[in-house]
């Protein structure tokens, strides 16, 4: 007999209840109290029947992260793409993308758009989930996310211990820094952002981050 487990959605979805029980055994998940080893055992049932959900922990609850629109996808990948450029051939670090899960020191289990850690902070990455706070974290606007949860969890980042925070909004084509201190800095398209905390010497153009519009005559073979 399968159990239903309900999982509770983020924004970018719906709660919602699916019958699983791959092994034909009753797993019994508590909401309220889910530790990281109760995500992995249910990410592993999750697997075992067919379904790959990216799943997060906060305050004990498991977030089912729906997928995101194709737009926000691809800013992630130009960001990553052009701040890699700079940071593995100078062996600064490591970035990450949506897929990468940390723990934080609250318990909490989450995976950013787009994050990066120095190598001195993690000299090699383990098969497991990052146990530190990001160095650098982003967090990328959805067509159905709101702009106050999303700021909520960027400053949150920096209360554990990350040093920036940026939010991009791709439906106002700005993006944002946050820092532990001071006022939070709006960047628009004739604009750059510069980390040199992190980055010395690196500069990216607002306008790069934005999926690019080709013509027809572009794609002519």
């Amino acid at each position: 007999m399968f159990e239903p487990h309900v999982f509770e959605m983020n924004e970018r979805s719906h709660t919602f209840s699916y019958n699983i029980d791959p092994l034909q055994q009753t797993r019994t998940f508590l909401m309220s109290l889910m530790t990281v080893k109760d995500l992995e055992k249910l990410q592993a049932t999750l697997s075992e029947a067919g379904h790959d959900y990216q799943l997060e922990l906060e305050d004990g609850k498991i977030i089912v992260m729906g997928p995101s629109d194709i737009v926000s996808s691809e800013i992630g990948a130009l960001l990553i793409r052009l701040l890699g450029n700079w940071v593995y051939p100078r062996r600064l670090g490591r970035l990450f993308d949506s897929a990468g899960g940390f723990i934080m020191p609250d318990t909490n289990l989450t995976a950013p758009d787009v994050s990066f850690v120095r190598a001195s902070r993690l000299l090699q990455s383990p098969r497991y989930f990052g146990q530190l706070v990001p160095d650098l974290v982003v967090e990328i606007k959805s067509q159905s996310d709101r702009i106050n949860p999303l700021e909520k969890k960027v400053k949150k980042f920096l209360e554990l211990g990350a040093v920036v925070g940026i939010l991009i909004d791709p439906d106002e084509s700005t993006l944002t820094v946050y820092r532990p201190t001071g006022e939070p800095i709006v960047l628009s398209n004739e604009e750059t952002l510069s980390i040199p905390e992190l980055f010395p010497g690196w500069k990216l153009p607002i306008s790069e981050l934005w999926p690019p519009i080709f013509t027809e005559e572009e794609t002519q073979i």
